[in-house]
């Protein structure tokens, strides 16, 4: 599934430092200054750690309103992450001038329905890599139609493929792995994750990452993991590829301990699984943006976790159906139509997908998620989704507003309850000084 390990575009050299280091660390970073982006880069670059660097797009930029981003630059007002196309191709090429290289790739972060001026501003600036996903980046984040984000997405995807050289191959990772953060049973995740795999590749990307966020238990999400290994390696095993695990995404710990309990937990499950690289999460997160340092600290210590992960025995992982409820799924969509990106929107419409919690009008809204009492993530109604015969509902009334409350904060309130005292802290959290770094 992993391809060659040649080549300085962005998956290869994930693979080829994973095939090093065991694991490439990746943080959430996104600052609106080129001078304030580009030290965070080489503070990135310069961590303890096998690292991949990330611009993350502000907000506008993501909605496709430039002309807001013109204006709060003449303005000199702050935004919530780079606004790569408002900058322009030369700005963000002499940003990362001297940063990335073959042992540093970039990707840029973004969030938006419709990508092209996106993914024109970043290819135009020497940049190559990216995320998203014509349903993961449309029914959590807009009211943009899908049908109309698929359309988007085509074109993008076709951009990135016409952007392809003998030594530069566009990567694209798919966000499917990562719908609503939190309460979609892991095989929604999984079918999701590898549908929009093929539909890049039907598109003509052939550098692919497949995504799952860390849920709500450590077994489940290893069977998880594994099933999307094994899809996508059924389905897709010309792809030059990897699995990217995402640190959960869902409501934060409050407390330090807690915080990096679950940080390292995400890195143990990224090893345990063969995943090339880990997105992580800070210490910061329930409270605001994390600084560069905080982030700095966060990878060191992700790298320091997976290390010794590698030194310990692999566990047997379980199997309770998530690989054949996802398969039933992704099976299903595809006999819609030969053409993937027409087989989601139908599905969507029938039912047949159908993602918990989202209020996207697109979305039939039928199915609901919830965590039982060992932490895992199960179906109370699965609505239209083929997977009746794999599945097992836990039928009932519907959960009410302190349930789903309770049921949002269950990470949270374990993670901060098994928080460590200070004497017990483990020796691996080390604060990172960054002021060389970003200097």
């Amino acid at each position: 599934m992993e391809g060659d390990l040649v080549g300085r575009s962005f998956g290869d050299v994930v693979r080829r430092r994973a095939a090093t280091h065991g694991l490439v660390v990746q943080p959430r970073m996104g600052f609106a200054d080129p001078a304030r982006m580009r030290a965070g880069l080489v503070a990135t670059r310069g961590a303890r750690a096998a690292t991949a660097g990330t611009i993350t797009l502000d907000s506008y930029t993501r909605v496709g309103d430039h002309e807001s981003v013109r204006l709060a630059l003449r303005r000199g007002d702050d935004l919530n992450g780079f606004p790569i196309v408002g900058h322009g191709p030369d700005a963000t090429a002499a940003m990362i001038d001297g940063v990335a290289g073959p042992d540093f790739p970039i990707q840029v972060r973004h969030g938006s329905p419709d990508p092209r001026h996106i993914v024109a501003a970043l290819l135009a600036s020497g940049l190559d890599a990216t995320e998203g996903g014509p349903v993961s980046y449309c029914l959590p984040y807009s009211r943009t139609p899908l049908r109309d984000a698929v359309d988007n997405w085509a074109r993008t995807c076709e951009a990135l493929a016409g952007a392809r050289t003998p030594e530069r191959e566009p990567h694209l990772e798919t966000f499917g792995g990562c719908m609503m953060g939190q309460l979609c049973p892991p095989a929604l995740l999984v079918a999701l994750s590898v549908l929009e795999g093929l539909f890049f590749w039907q598109h003509g990307v052939r550098d692919i990452s497949f995504s799952y966020a860390q849920q709500t238990n450590a077994a489940q999400d290893e069977e998880a993991v594994a099933a999307l290994h094994r899809l996508a390696g059924e389905l897709l095993p010309q792809a030059r590829s990897h699995v990217v695990v995402y640190t959960y995404m869902g409501v934060f710990p409050r407390t330090e301990q807690g915080a990096l309990r679950l940080l390292g937990d995400s890195a143990r499950l990224a090893v345990r699984t063969g995943a090339r690289r880990l997105i992580v999460k800070t210490t910061a997160e329930a409270f605001r943006i994390p600084t560069v340092a905080e982030n700095v600290t966060a990878l060191e210590y992700a790298a320091r976790v997976a290390a010794d992960e590698f030194r310990a025995e692999a566990p047997l992982v379980g199997e309770t159906g998530l690989h054949e409820q996802a398969k039933s799924i992704v099976d299903a969509v595809l006999e819609l139509s030969d053409d993937v990106g027409a087989a989601l929107v139908a599905a969507f419409a029938r039912g047949c997908l159908d993602v918990p919690y989202c209020l996207h009008p697109d979305n039939a809204g039928r199915t609901r998620g919830y965590v039982d009492g060992s932490g895992r993530l199960r179906w109370k109604r699965i609505g239209g989704l083929p997977i009746r015969e794999t599945a097992e509902v836990i039928s009932g009334r519907p959960m009410s507003a302190a349930e789903l409350i309770d049921a949002l904060s269950y990470v949270e309130l374990k993670y901060d309850a098994g928080a460590l005292t200070p004497a017990r802290r483990p020796a691996l959290i080390e604060k990172t000084t960054v002021k060389e770094r970003v200097s």
